[in-house]
């Protein structure tokens, strides 16, 4: 199980003279094989509430505590070590999650379709081909919970139907959280969804009350 508990999150602003609650104490739960979807309109801190379930952002206050395995944000490449080629970024993220490295490999050259970019250092990449590998290594391990950003962006309309085979229908047993601000996803993906707005997340019963809420804002 995924909780989070009366978690805060602020940024400065006007040059640090201030700070904008972006989330305010919010309390979350995501058991397995549950799908979630948070909608909320621009800004109102969906990715920050998925960086901070990640890992990759740390609260000003409150507790995550993860009792299942989490994924980065699904298509991002910002801890990616610029000046290692993808191969060897594959290498250092098996050895961090302990996986092994020849399986990893296989899955991502088949996968990503970087060719011989591969053997490329990956600050000479572009931003879609840091995305696809980055997206090809996270399926390449067995995370119990995958998050993904509406906005993530994995190549042209093929290989964007590669990924959704891969995600959703390959690992249609996982859990899943979803952040969008347009419904079409949430709806098609999604058994359970929640609205952020003004900092707070409100857990709907259904995903069209959820929907509904949202649209009325």
């Amino acid at each position: 199980m995924l909780v989070l508990k009366n978690i805060c999150k602020s940024y400065p602003i006007h040059h640090g003279r201030s700070e904008r609650l972006i989330l305010d104490n919010i309390n979350f739960k995501v058991k397995q094989g549950e799908k979630w979807g948070i909608l909320g309109r621009n800004g109102a801190g969906k990715s920050t509430l998925i960086r901070v379930i990640s890992g990759a952002d740390i609260p000003a206050s409150g507790t995550v505590t993860r009792n299942m395995s989490i994924s980065w944000p699904l298509a991002f490449g910002g801890a990616f070590q610029g000046s290692l080629t993808g191969r060897d970024n594959v290498k250092l993220i098996t050895r961090i999650y302990d996986i092994d490295f020849d399986q990893a490999i296989t899955m991502v050259e088949e996968f990503a379709e970087l060719g011989p970019y591969l053997n490329e250092p990956v600050k000479s990449y572009s931003s879609g081909m840091s995305s696809r590998l980055a997206f090809a290594i996270s399926m390449s391990i067995e995370f119990d919970c995958f998050l993904i950003d509406e906005g993530m962006s994995v190549g042209d309309h093929r290989f964007h139907q590669k990924c959704n085979v891969e995600l959703f229908e390959k690992r249609g047993d996982r859990a899943m959280i979803i952040v969008a601000h347009q419904t079409d996803i949430i709806r098609q993906h999604c058994d359970r969804a929640a609205v952020l707005e003004k900092g707070k997340l409100v857990v709907h019963d259904t995903v069209e009350s959820a929907i509904t809420a949202y649209e009325s804002l």
